[in-house]
């Protein structure tokens, strides 16, 4: 009626005219599509011209192709016909009940949803809909046993939250912490070193980094805390702060945080670590403790202040290993040099230093006051597998160092396992990592690893990994281990494992719609999986030129997967170039476990985690569970 009126119109007129019948579309894609169908080339189309763009971005072929092949007659989807597209393609365990609530949803012409029948305008409206997403549908809200112990879960964790560049120089800001949490993280870690005027302050330490006040940033995880989920946040303290400063610090986390805070024990787990859910919109204090539980519980309600304990602590004199200040102190040239000198060393000279290590006591000061309010979450120097396992308290949880760890996953795996099925274990990234990148979070999952902390400012693969993981579970920031990460009786290793049943999953990319367009537009799409050693691998799709608007490669990708539950799938949009690497278009990861069976929409995600809506993937997957 529009285009009667005002005879034709131009391409913003088409932009706003698409958008109104519900077409998503990329303004880039209907400039490029306009100029395609405007005949005379003046920049104005007519009615008919118009029906040809909107057939271009609502009639995919391939959706198109779907529905001929169930339809009798290539006009009308019986109701019948439907529920045998759903069993047979879909994999939905469907009755007609569920059938007629698809038509009544998505059949815009009311005489053919009275009929119980769909049009192809019906059928294409089912399938670009969230309910044909890639993603499960029961994966989208809290569905696990979250009853157990707090390390039976993998728990989404951030290091150094509050840098939002490099690790070095660059601002320090309230915004890492905020951003973070609204994005399910459920593990922050905050800074803290003597401030002037006798108030703390978050800061990464001997560096030029900026300053931002421990009042303001408790003020702020207060606020965004449970947002994103009602599951507990834990506050990961490193603690530089005079024992003055720590009671300013006791006393603050304290007065904002009020009843979240968890200052006490909870009376059913007097001796084994609470669940999620029974800490549910609590936040717990990780920092070193003196002393046990019980005497914590014998000191409460009594004035500590002014009270402050020395205890020493062993460090070994190594670079990378144990210690999380070896991380935090001033990174400079001589220790990187260091690092090379080590790694070049051979096994049986590193053999030889271990037992030659000499141990460095350093005496640290705790504020009483700070130090009762760490209860399940107690931080511990880790120091061997073998003495964690005669002397660690429930309660007690280790942080250690990326390279150190690794060396540990692939010399000791079991070990490794064995530790983590019964304490919390934190991963931080080496101290070279200045430019906040990050490591592959994986390796650390595959051993039980429950809080592997990424540098969240820092976009890229392992930050893919990372959002793709917690997906799951509503997006919670809590996931419970498999069971082969928690029956010691299976004795799973991830470096020695072969499945007893693996699971074969097949991908059939049939074709893009309205990828990001570039200059050259020759895309391609790669299909990578990231789980235990013998299960990473990827495949590509071969390059479709000159067409980001609708790309169709219909290959088929099959891949053998050992251990299912720890796989992720990642799909990743290129565009190809001849010069250098190819350019990133938009990535999705998830479970291989959440994903659906059948026709499914694969949405695209920027560098930088953005929707790229409606740019997405077409495929069909299936998989045995």
């Amino acid at each position: 009626l529009e285009i009667r009126k005002a005879g034709r119109i131009g391409v913003d007129k088409t932009v706003k005219l698409l958008e109104k019948l519900d077409i998503r579309c990329d303004g880039n894609h209907v400039k490029y599509i306009f100029k395609e169908n405007d005949i005379h080339k003046n920049g104005k189309i007519t009615i008919e011209e118009f029906r040809a763009i909107y057939r271009n971005f609502a009639y995919r072929r391939e959706v198109v192709q779907i529905f001929n092949a169930y339809s009798s007659n290539r006009k009308i989807l019986s109701e019948q016909n439907l529920i045998k597209f759903l069993k047979q393609e879909q994999y939905v365990k469907t009755s007609k009940s569920i059938a007629s609530e698809i038509i009544q949803k998505y059949e815009p012409i009311e005489e053919v949803k009275k009929q119980h029948q769909m049009t192809i305008e019906g059928f294409l409206r089912y399938m670009n809909s969230n309910d044909c997403l890639l993603f499960k549908k029961d994966c989208t809200h809290v569905y696990q046993d979250m009853t157990r112990p707090l390390s039976d879960y993998f728990i989404s964790s951030s290091h150094n939250t509050y840098l939002i560049s490099g690790q070095l120089i660059g601002p320090s800001d309230l915004w890492g912490y905020a951003s973070a949490l609204v994005k399910g993280c459920r593990c922050l870690e905050i800074d803290c070193w003597d401030g002037s005027q006798n108030e703390p302050v978050v800061y990464h330490g001997h560096t030029l980094t900026s300053k931002i006040l421990f009042k303001t940033v408790i003020q702020v995880i207060n606020k965004y805390a449970f947002m994103a989920s009602d599951y507990p946040v834990v506050l990961s303290l490193e603690n530089h702060c005079s024992p003055q400063q720590q009671e300013i610090m006791a006393s603050n986390l304290q007065s904002i945080l009020g009843d979240t805070l968890l200052s006490d024990v909870l009376e059913e787990f007097p001796n084994e670590l609470p669940s999620p859910e029974a800490l549910k919109f609590k936040i717990l204090i990780k920092n070193k403790k003196i002393g046990t539980i019980e005497e914590t519980i014998g000191r409460l309600g009594s004035d500590k202040h002014g009270q402050i304990v020395e205890c020493e602590e062993e460090e070994e004199d190594d670079d990378d290993e144990d210690a999380e200040e070896d991380s935090k102190g001033h990174i400079n040239m001589i220790k990187e040099s260091k690092e090379k000198e080590m790694e070049e060393k051979s096994s049986l000279m590193r053999n030889l230093i271990s037992y030659s290590k000499k141990k460095k006591i350093r005496k640290i000061k705790i504020a009483l006051e700070l130090s009762d309010l760490v209860i399940y979450t107690k931080s511990e120097k880790f120091k061997g597998f073998h003495h964690a396992q005669l002397y660690q308290k429930f309660n007690e949880n280790n942080s250690i160092g990326e390279l150190h760890a690794r060396k540990l996953s692939k010399q000791k795996a079991r070990e490794f396992i064995s530790h983590t099925n019964n304490f919390i274990t934190r991963i931080y990234p080496k101290a070279t990592r200045t430019d906040s990148s990050n490591y592959i979070p994986q390796e650390f999952w595959n051993v039980g690893c429950q809080m592997v902390a990424l540098n969240f400012q820092t976009p890229g693969l392992p930050m893919d990994l990372q959002n793709g993981k917690f997906l799951d579970n509503g997006g919670c920031g809590y996931l419970l281990k498999p069971e082969i990460l928690r029956n010691p009786k299976l004795n799973f290793s991830p470096n020695e494992f072969k499945g007893y049943n693996p699971t074969t999953l097949s991908i059939r990319l049939i074709s893009g719609f309205q990828l990001p367009p570039t200059s050259k537009n020759d895309p391609l799409v790669q299909i990578e999986i990231y789980g235990i050693p013998d299960d990473q691998t990827k495949q590509q799709t071969h390059v479709v030129r000159k067409n980001a608007f609708a790309p169709r490669w219909n290959e088929t990708f099959t891949f053998t997967i050992h251990a299912p539950e720890m796989a992720l799938v990642r799909f990743v949009a290129e565009n190809q170039s001849t010069i250098g690497s190819n350019e990133f278009l938009g990535q999705y990861t998830l479970p291989l476990l959440c994903m659906d069976k059948g026709y499914r929409t694969i949405p695209l995600f920027s560098k930088t985690g953005d929707n790229l809506d409606p740019a997405s993937l077409f495929a069909y997957v299936w998989y045995h569970e």
